[in-house]
């Protein structure tokens, strides 16, 4: 077993915000462990999946 060693976790969280409703979001964040004890978080960053598409046909100008 390694004495310290970096892990990479990743899970996804449902944020709510008030201008755009409910979206996913796949939060990873990267630890530091000693003996299998977390040390320090070293980064944490999240991608935001939007489920709404967009549509062409609702943005063509029709002159």
């Amino acid at each position: 077993m390694k004495l310290i060693y970096i892990k990479r976790q990743s899970i996804i969280k449902e944020l709510y915000r008030t201008k755009t409703g409910r979206k996913n979001s796949k939060v990873t964040s990267i630890t530091k462990y000693f003996l299998g004890i977390p040390i320090q978080k070293i980064h944490s960053y999240r991608q935001v999946y939007h489920k709404r598409k967009n549509n062409a046909i609702e943005k063509m100008l029709f002159i």
